[in-house]
């Protein structure tokens, strides 16, 4: 709640020196009192003023010709209700009134218990001390009225002191408690402005902001003080702004308002709703708008009439929209089949050499020619398997010793030799062979 006085150093007479000083107190409240000793005082003195039902203790804010129309402004009037300074504190005031400020945060706390206990619905915001300590003035808020008649009693017999109730308004809870604003500098109203003006969503409209509660709205939940310092600006700029209710008709498409800058006195239309924007002045909207009215269409909006250039130029842009429009094909995606149980079950884990060589795809064929069946091949890849393994026994049985002396034969053995007769179930397994030396008694018929 800074002051600064301009008129300092203007050279005003000192015989015409206004007598009434300004004086401020806690949570920026400011009175008004009169300097009948004709004290030397300067800004920021603390000084001793006459209150009813005692003293109390201010700072002097301002002085001088500005508070006679910082008066006029707020519309005191110069009359005997204004009261008096009586002198500049001293230490021992100091002291007895920072006593007295020391217990105005357990108060505050106190006061807070007792409305929760009485169910009262209001908010206790602050709490203000007399300077000497008989008199203690309770601010707070709500929304509507509250009975506290029975929280007075309770107040004024538990800290022995006169009690005031003083309603205040949520931008007066934020002035008193004071903040940093999203601008990153104080508060308005807990720096300098005293007069709450109305703010209406009318005047965001008007500066073409955003109607997001969230931004607009500052501490204390109402519309931010700051919204109406440029709105007497944005009003006289949108007179000269023409209004467009409908689209604009062109021989390109109606055109849509997409942006307006009020300063500049640019309007941003789009054909058809297209990303690309085109800038036009203020007064060529108003000259289309006057040939929309008589029935003309213009060609498009930097011109009326078009030429042969221009001619050619929006026939080759269809030609083009018409091809884009012709080859746009969208891809159809292949859907993938779905692996039945059947094939899952048919295919073995771990295939046999006979079935991979079954399952061998055979010399690529020519598709009209017939497949061969499936049985005969069987029949073939068995007969093979019948012929490799009739000729390892043979290899097996001419490496096995025979006894010594002649055996005769019979059909029995030499179906077995021949590997026509049935097998053994039992197969007995002889010894590999010994080399036979020179000296050898017996005949070799096992060679």
């Amino acid at each position: 709640m800074n002051s600064f006085d301009w008129l300092a150093h203007m050279g005003i007479p000192q015989v015409d020196n206004f007598d009434i000083v300004e004086i401020k107190f806690k949570g920026g409240r400011k009175e008004y009192f009169r300097n009948v000793n004709y004290l030397a005082l300067t800004t920021g003195d603390p000084v001793v003023v006459d209150v009813p039902n005692g003293h109390h203790i201010g700072y002097v804010s301002l002085q001088g010709e500005l508070v006679r129309l910082q008066m006029q402004k707020r519309k005191i009037r110069d009359d005997d209700n204004i009261t008096k300074i009586y002198r500049i504190a001293n230490e021992k005031d100091l002291e007895k009134w920072q006593e007295a400020k020391n217990r105005e945060i357990p108060t505050l706390y106190r006061c807070k218990q007792i409305v929760d206990e009485l169910g009262l619905q209001m908010k206790m915001s602050d709490v203000e001390y007399q300077a000497d300590n008989s008199k203690a003035t309770f601010y707070y808020s709500a929304d509507d009225r509250v009975d506290f008649r029975e929280l007075i009693k309770i107040l004024a017999s538990e800290f022995k002191i006169r009690v005031e109730m003083r309603q205040i308004s949520l931008r007066q809870e934020a002035g008193r408690i004071g903040g940093i604003g999203v601008c990153g500098r104080e508060l308005c109203c807990s720096t300098w402005l005293v007069d709450f003006k109305n703010v209406s969503t009318s005047a965001a409209r008007y500066q073409n902001l955003s109607l997001n509660p969230g931004k607009l709205s500052g501490q204390c939940g109402r519309l931010k003080c700051c919204l109406n310092y440029e709105l007497d600006t944005y009003m006289d700029a949108i007179k000269d702004i023409p209004q467009v209710e409908k689209p604009l008709l062109t021989e390109q498409g109606p055109a849509k308002l997409q942006k307006t800058d009020i300063f500049r006195k640019l309007m941003w239309f789009s054909y058809n709703n297209d990303n690309d924007w085109h800038s036009i002045t203020c007064d060529r909207v108003r000259e289309i708008q006057t040939l929309n009215e008589q029935g003309t269409k213009v060609f498009n909006l930097q011109v009326d009439k078009s030429t042969e250039i221009e001619d050619l130029a929006a026939q080759s842009t269809r030609e083009l929209e018409l091809l884009d429009k012709k080859f746009a094909k969208k891809k159809k995606k292949k859907k993938k089949k779905p692996r039945t149980d059947q094939a899952n079950a048919s295919s073995p884990v771990n295939p046999t050499p006979a079935e991979k060589r079954e399952a061998k795809p055979s010399s690529e064929k020519p598709a009209n020619s017939p497949k061969p069946p499936r049985a005969n091949v069987n029949e073939q890849n068995q007969e093979g398997d019948r012929q490799s393994s009739e000729a390892r026994r043979r290899k097996k049985n001419r490496n096995r010793p025979k006894p010594n002396g002649p055996q005769a034969s019979s059909p029995a053995s030499d179906a077995l030799s021949n590997g026509s007769g049935p097998k053994p179930e039992n197969k007995r397994k002889f010894p590999p062979r010994r080399n036979q030396g020179p000296n050898d008694s017996s005949n070799g018929q096992g060679n």
